[in-house]
């Protein structure tokens, strides 16, 4: 009875619903959905907090946590309390792009602070673009990443910049002719350094001895050193993270292969010379601050970070930090937190006083900012020289 009508009835809802969730679906894959204008402004924050280089994210949360506490204590942003929710990432691409699709639209983030790891923002970064969602990477320094798109930054330098202040460093001030180089090879940072390093000590007349790789997660570390060794090379650079880094350095001296080790930040964590022991005096790697060199403002992070956690941060806490302060400062000048206006604050950013320099960022939304050097000297990190943008 009555059929037709009814047929017409299920007709109608039934299109009228695949219109509403193809919007939905298609909205889903474009603008974000993160503002809102009450309530808490959420940065949402994907970090390895687990896995082989969990200390790197577990700082960074750590410092990016007192940044919003401070920031709230102190009034919060328009009005609003910053309230930061962190995803683990276990150090897994999939895991990173996965994190930043549910903090999105789970989590309801206005921006996106993270990775750490540059080949975690390769995958995590597309996310946040497509969504338009400013993201804010507090320490991934492969050019790539703000390659991505318009709505990707960060507040650390990156690795040419990096790479050619230690391949200038390695070959004026420690007088090197030939340096060996040691790499990840499934590590985008890693590769990275690596080709900016040699690209700039070959162009300053020094030469390569000889390349080796290894992939993350290796213990062994023999081989590479004993071909290292025959190579008459006066240093090696090894640009990884700080867990293969120390055994390196311990294969090194075990092997009877006295030559400093270079690096970059990747090596900056405690456990690095829990690990290494007295088997990376005498090596350098680039870092974003030195706490015993550092301005009045990171002094004053240092001992706030000591005193809340019980351990001083690292350049990688103090990066958090400093991601913190960028995206606040942006939504302060904003007047909103609607991701657009919030993007555009955040690339009009000028000579803001942070924990690790004053930033400025360029015209690819990277900053331009110094690098420090440290020596290893006594199992610590001291500051040896300052280098300008």
């Amino acid at each position: 009875m009555h059929r037709r009508p009814l047929l017409a009835l299920f007709v109608a809802l039934g299109l009228a619903a695949t219109a509403s969730a193809c919007k939905k679906k298609d909205d889903a894959g474009t603008a974000g959905s993160g503002s809102s204008a009450t309530g808490d402004i959420v940065i949402g924050h994907y970090a390895s907090m687990t896995g082989n280089t969990a200390h790197f994210g577990q700082d960074t949360d750590k410092a990016a946590r007192l940044a919003a506490e401070q920031i709230n204590e102190a009034g919060g942003v328009l009005g609003r309390k910053l309230k930061v929710v962190t995803l683990d990432t276990r150090g897994d691409g999939a895991d990173a792009a996965n994190a930043v699709t549910r903090l999105i639209d789970v989590e309801k983030s206005t921006a996106i602070l993270g990775e750490v790891a540059s080949s975690l923002s390769l995958q995590g970064g597309p996310i946040a673009q497509r969504r338009k969602i400013p993201m804010v990477s507090p320490s991934s320094t492969n050019p790539k990443v703000t390659q991505i798109g318009d709505y990707v930054f960060r507040v650390c330098y990156i690795d040419p910049f990096q790479g050619k202040v230690m391949a200038h460093f390695a070959r004026n001030t420690l007088k090197l002719d030939k340096v060996a180089i040691l790499k990840d090879v499934k590590n985008d940072y890693s590769k990275g350094l690596a080709e900016a390093f040699q690209k700039a000590f070959l162009a300053l007349g020094g030469t390569i001895a000889v390349e080796q790789s290894y992939s993350a997660g290796d213990t062994d570390f023999s081989a590479q050193v004993t071909a290292i060794k025959g190579s008459a090379a006066q240093a090696i650079w090894v640009p990884g993270y700080y867990s293969e880094v120390a055994s390196i350095a311990r294969t090194a001296q075990r092997l009877g292969l006295k030559v400093p080790l270079l690096g970059g930040d990747g090596w900056d964590a405690p456990e690095l010379f829990g690990i290494a022991g007295d088997s990376l005096n005498g090596s350098y790697f680039s870092n974003h601050f030195a706490p015993d060199q550092a301005s009045p403002k990171a002094q004053k992070f240092v001992a706030d970070f000591t005193a809340k956690y019980g351990q001083p941060p690292t350049g990688l806490g103090a990066l958090g930090y400093d991601g913190v302060l960028v995206i606040a400062d942006a939504l302060k000048r904003a007047n909103s937190a609607e991701p657009a206006k919030l993007r555009d604050a955040l690339a009009a950013t000028k000579g803001l006083e942070a924990v690790t320099g004053t930033l400025t960022m360029d015209k690819e939304r990277n900053p331009e900012k110094s690098v420090v050097v440290l020596k290893i000297d006594g199992g610590k990190a001291k500051y040896e020289t300052l280098v300008q943008p």
